[in-house]
């Protein structure tokens, strides 16, 4: 979280029904839509990512209805078992944790489906448990091929403001957002884009919704309203988090974290390591999952950085726990603090005597130095 960001926050709260905070709203309103590309409201809770999900099943699906989901890691499958909570059936296609979705598998799906069983397919755009990136573009016009009429959803939570997101032009119906990681602000911030074709749905959904109705939010399905009092000093950072995007240019954006996550690539690549991702394609520009050799817990690396360097890195989730280890490299990041991550790692990795080859860091200074 960047200094910028946090002294925007250092304020005291404003009527949230007045003038001045409706400004700050509709500022943040053009920048969301501005950064999913899309000329459809942005519906923002006082909520954290899940929320986010919840909101988007809610608002969409009917007791009973299928979803067609691709299992890509920890977080499609919570969100698996978020929508047969809810009494949804889901058909989960399979996946290694290596790939991201199969776009050929859920057109040859939806094919087959030819009474419109399936209500929605359901796709993490930046899986965070695997560094895995489906290729949603792909995903989309498979949808197309296919001339399905379900809806498509996707978990944009690490991607945002990390990597191309392009709603309208991928015909995504609902993308599902946070502002703790690509806008660089604390939790607190859960987001739905909602198409049209999306909130035409959510007037005949019938699973119980209040919290997150979108009939409430958005009456008009147009113009985003509060039914609850807003987080207020979280849309002061939000603001200034969209400024600081805007003011860098998106392009730009994108390629400074295609940059950097390439950055740690190379150093993985030298240090003899793999990747969780196996398909280059899929290489996520958001945080990077790196495999430890077997009979070797990344647990010990992970607790050596931090007891030897004070660098946290994030651990291995559901059946990758002890597996992997893995290094975000989104938001407010730059080659100073990327580096310091890698050279704390190479230290953890020498001081756990974990295979590897000396000079990852050496090989990310040269890709820096040369791009």
């Amino acid at each position: 979280m960047p200094d910028r960001v946090l002294r925007a926050m250092d304020r005291a709260a404003l009527d949230h029904r007045g003038p001045e905070f409706a400004a700050i709203v509709a500022a943040c309103q053009d920048g969301l839509r501005h950064l999913y590309k899309t000329t459809r409201p942005v519906v923002i809770y006082p909520a954290a990512g899940h929320g986010a999900w919840e909101a988007a099943l809610t608002n969409t699906s009917s007791p009973g209805d299928t979803i067609l989901m691709a299992e890509t890691g920890a977080f499609s499958g919570w969100w698996r078992e978020m929508a047969e909570s809810f009494g949804i059936t889901v058909e989960y296609l399979a996946g290694d944790w290596r790939h991201g979705a199969d776009p050929e598998a859920i057109e040859a799906r939806l094919a087959e489906d030819r009474a419109g069983v399936i209500k929605a397919v359901a796709v993490v755009h930046n899986e965070t448990s695997t560094g895995v990136t489906s290729r949603i573009a792909d995903v989309g016009r498979a949808i197309d091929r296919a001339s399905h009429p379900a809806l498509f959803l996707v978990d944009n939570i690490s991607s945002l403001a990390s990597m191309d997101f392009r709603m309208d032009e991928w015909r995504i119906d609902v993308a599902i957002g946070g502002a703790q990681k690509g806008l660089m602000l604390p939790p607190g911030l859960g987001f739905t884009a909602v198409s049209e074709k999306a909130f035409r749905a959510s007037q005949s959904a019938r699973l119980p919704r209040n919290y997150w109705d979108w009939r409430a939010q958005l009456p008009d399905g147009l113009t985003p309203t509060f039914t609850c009092t807003p987080a207020v000093n979280l849309f002061f950072g939000l603001k200034e988090s969209l400024d600081m995007l805007l003011e860098e240019g998106l392009d730009e954006v994108f390629a400074r974290h295609a940059r950097l996550a390439e950055a740690v690539r190379r150093a993985v690549r030298a240090w003899g390591l793999d990747l969780q991702s196996a398909d280059p394609r899929e290489h996520s520009n958001s945080v990077s999952a790196i495999r430890m050799p077997d009979g070797h817990d990344a647990e010990m690396v992970r607790e050596a950085c931090h007891s030897r360097a004070n660098v946290v890195l994030a651990g291995g989730l559901r059946k990758l726990a002890g597996r992997v280890f893995r290094i975000g490299h989104l938001g407010d990041l730059n080659e100073p603090m990327i580096l310091g991550t890698l050279a704390a790692t190479e230290l953890a990795l020498a001081a756990t005597s974990a295979p590897h080859t000396p000079g990852g860091t050496t090989a990310a200074i040269r890709y820096l130095a040369e791009n």
